[in-house]
């Protein structure tokens, strides 16, 4: 995923897994930005928006907030991916609102032996109720995050660039069937490390007609350089709009108008006589 100068500024506000794209070369492509707001400096912004089981505190207590809540669906996040569920619902269970708002605004998350020092201690900063204290809003943009240990054998640059190429799977167990086109070798060890992987979260089949149908093709467009395409830059002017098509109600304010004096001379000319016959005068209209 790449960001550009002024990403830090526009929240996303519904990020969760069903968001999440893979390109073709295996890297991240965020979608469904239909709640992205752009903030200036200094603006906050209010409004419950997003997803309820990903909403952060400040957003269900209809508090002011900018970037912070996508710190926290960032935490939801790597939570569900290590746990195989969100960190406030057990899979399978189906909280009313009012008792989900509750957990999230009250309970704290549980950790069990899946979570490793690394990544309980990144969730458990990325999920801290009080923004102000959440890792990613200590005013650096972002950069105590990737400063974490969890992420200490990522090359971000490299990352932002889309280096290296990835391979996809629809599913980790079919890992190995990949690995052997492409001349690798997996091990037990490896064996053992993909099995702590939780999947089944997107049926293949939906994943199948997506690919088939080519609906997310667009994802695969860059600019020169791997820059962002011209219709994702924000610095640049956006196109003149079209001027909408005539709708019912448009026709029918149009008969109560005044009539245009052409139009009379048209009628007197039509009465006169019968100048025109009826014929002529479709044909000339």
């Amino acid at each position: 995923m790449r960001r550009e100068p002024g990403d830090e500024r526009r929240p996303l506000r519904d990020l969760k897994p069903e968001n999440i794209l893979l390109d073709d070369n295996g890297h991240i492509r965020i979608s469904d930005l239909g709640l992205a707001v752009r903030l200036s400096e200094s603006r906050m912004v209010q409004g419950r928006v997003g997803t309820l089981g990903y909403m952060a505190p400040e957003v269900l207590s209809h508090e002011h907030y900018g970037k912070t809540v996508d710190w926290w669906g960032l935490g939801c996040l790597i939570y569900e991916m290590t746990a195989g569920q969100p960190p406030f619902r057990s899979r399978g269970e189906h909280p009313s609102t009012s008792d989900m708002e509750r957990r999230i605004l009250t309970q704290q998350e549980e950790y069990n032996d899946k979570f490793c020092k690394e990544v309980k201690d990144l969730c458990s900063l990325l999920l801290t109720k009080e923004p102000r204290q959440r890792l990613g809003c200590w005013g650096a943009n972002g950069r105590e995050v990737q400063s974490h240990a969890f992420f200490k054998k990522i090359n971000f640059r490299m990352l932002e660039a889309r280096l290296p190429r990835q391979v996809y799977c629809s599913d980790v167990q079919d890992i190995e069937e990949f690995s052997t086109v492409k001349g690798v070798t997996l091990d037990q060890k490896d064996n053992n490390f993909y099995s702590k992987f939780n999947t089944g979260s997107v049926p293949i089949t939906w994943q199948n007609e997506i690919i088939e149908t080519g609906c997310f093709r667009e994802l695969n467009i860059f600019g020169p350089s791997g820059s962002r395409s011209p219709d994702l830059d924000w610095s640049q002017a956006p196109d003149p709009p079209r001027h909408p098509k005539r709708n019912l109600l448009h026709r029918i304010f149009r008969r109560h108008q005044t009539p245009d004096p052409s139009d009379e001379s048209r009628r007197s000319l039509v009465s006169n006589d019968g100048y025109l016959k009826p014929g002529l005068l479709n044909g000339a209209l």
